[in-house]
């Protein structure tokens, strides 16, 4: 199958692009130290029912994402491109760059329209990778893009989901839920790992979307 392209504007991609970037997403999972507790299978974690949550800004226009922060994880990580690998999977970050955070860069830029895609790793053989703590986050806590044009685009996180392997539905992990909005997914490895198969059972999935943007350094 063909490297999926972005469309203009950050639309949708096709169902079998999402059939690749998913495959892909799936066999990366070779961490093997364990993961934080999770909530179950699509489904939000217990007590997400927090505060209102704030209205979304309009989207910016599109940039390259330099450095991804979340304060509330303790987490500043540089953010490189990423693409497919020969067998048609998303490369993840290398494993030696394990506080490094990876944008799909054939998909939509953070805080352009559109849903724009992250990953990273959970784990290593040895200690906890830029990910880590990514299913403890709760709705309203933020997530802060900087940007190659100097912008910082600031999201909200509306929820976090853990999906299983089975019956898993790609659209609704990762596609745009409100057209024209500029949403973010954070994506790492979760479940129970696998020796065998040397892979997780399910992603970690957290879903924020734009809601403010300033000025800012892109430096790490």
């Amino acid at each position: 199958m063909s490297e999926p392209r972005a469309s203009a504007g950050g639309r949708l991609l096709t169902f079998a692009a999402w059939t690749v970037l998913v495959m892909g997403l799936w066999l990366w999972g070779k961490e093997i130290t364990g993961v934080p507790p999770a909530p179950p299978a699509g489904q939000q974690a217990a007590g997400q029912q927090g505060p209102a949550l704030p209205a979304a800004r309009a989207p910016l226009s599109g940039a390259m994402p330099a450095r991804v922060d979340v304060p509330d994880l303790g987490v500043r990580a540089p953010v490189i491109a990423r693409g497919l690998d020969a067998q048609g999977a998303i490369d993840p970050p290398p494993y030696e760059l394990p506080g490094t955070v990876g944008w799909w860069g054939a998909g939509p830029a953070p805080g352009a329209a559109g849903a724009a895609l992250m990953v990273g790793h959970v784990d290593t053989k040895s200690k906890p990778a830029v990910f880590y703590g990514l299913s403890t986050l709760k709705p309203g806590q933020k997530i802060r893009v900087a940007r190659a044009d100097a912008t910082v685009a600031e999201f909200t996180v509306e929820d976090v989901r853990v999906y299983e392997r089975a019956g898993f539905d790609p659209h609704a992990a990762y596609g745009s839920r409100v057209k024209g909005r500029a949403e973010l997914r954070l994506v790492t490895c979760g479940g129970n790992y696998d020796k065998a198969a040397g892979q997780y059972s399910a992603n970690v999935v957290v879903s924020a979307y734009l809601t403010g943007a300033g000025a800012g350094a892109a430096s790490v």
